[in-house]
């Protein structure tokens, strides 16, 4: 395996919304002048203590809140979880996610809702209403990965609280390449992707590079205030504390292989997925549309190869 760490960092100056922006929601405003990461970091210090009425506490109000479907949870004794941060990655029961059996399917990576569905427009991706940005920014730079997926096939989903929060494979696929691209720790909801340009391009992220049974694809897992760490099935836990620049590993030296609906990695605590194919690789199902709900495992296209 070989490791490489180089720096990428996209200028906020060059942003055409910024704190300033007077028809910006003053809850984003604010996310420009919190300390992002150390709020994280104190967050997650709380969502990992092991003391036994806290932890369990924190996890009722979790269930009650967020009216979490404890009877597809593998286990249901909140006692045998260490700590919150362990329920709210928990597993779920072997038959609650079935995984789309079609051959030529593309499975949902993740429990979640849509956010985006469509054709990249060359390299342009869309965000939200008003609001790009690019393969190559999104990929941390990266310009000869973008070229692989220039007018092709892309997906985004958001991962709400009460979701499950691992993430799954969408087709049979071999590892090529990691990146983590350090960044800044914007919120993902909805409120905050409708107002802050080039947020994906912008906050800390995993992008993932397989070559699959569909051509190439990239999974990219983009972190958010608040969530804890994002951690892959080969490599554990990716955080800024271990990586403060971005950092490049490849597996030419290693077989990494996974199949549909294989677990990839997961979320502490929440965030979104971006799935990149190449051009014609696939077809959405047209069923599908924006804010459209998902499971892990659902059918949502069909590779045409």
């Amino acid at each position: 395996m070989l490791k490489l760490t180089t720096a990428y960092h996209p200028g906020d100056e060059n942003q055409s919304n910024s704190a300033g922006n007077s028809n910006m929601k003053l809850t984003t405003r604010i996310q420009y002048i919190l300390p992002q990461h150390a709020l994280s970091r104190l967050f997650g210090k709380l969502l990992q203590s092991q003391h036994k009425s806290v932890k369990n506490t924190l996890i009722k109000m979790f269930i009650a809140y967020f009216n979490v479907n404890m009877d597809e949870v593998a286990d249901p004794h909140l006692d045998d979880y260490a700590c919150f941060n362990d329920f709210f990655t928990r597993t779920l029961k072997k038959d609650a996610r079935p995984i789309a059996n079609n051959p030529n399917a593309i499975a949902s990576p993740v429990d979640g809702t849509i956010a985006q569905m469509g054709i990249a427009q060359k390299e342009r991706l869309i965000q939200a209403k008003n609001h790009h940005f690019s393969l190559t920014d999104l990929l941390g730079g990266d310009k000869v990965m973008a070229e692989d997926f220039l007018n092709g096939p892309y997906t985004t989903i958001y991962l709400g609280p009460r979701d499950y929060h691992r993430v799954h494979m969408p087709v049979n696929g071999t590892l090529k390449k990691m990146i983590f691209v350090p960044g800044k720790l914007f919120s993902v909801n909805r409120s905050t992707v409708d107002d802050v340009s080039n947020l994906f391009a912008r906050n800390e992220r995993v992008i993932c590079l397989f070559e699959t049974d569909a051509g190439p694809m990239a999974l990219i897992m983009v972190g958010a205030i608040f969530v804890g760490s994002m951690a892959v099935a080969w490599q554990g836990v990716i955080t800024p504390e271990r990586y403060n620049e971005q950092t490049v590993w490849t597996y030419e030296d290693r077989a990494i292989t996974l199949k549909r609906g294989d677990e990839l990695g997961y979320f502490v605590t929440g965030s979104t997925v971006i799935c990149l194919f190449a051009q014609n690789a696939l077809a959405w199902e047209d069923t599908l549309q924006q804010h459209t709900l998902v499971k892990m495992g659902q059918e949502i296209g069909q590779r045409k190869h």
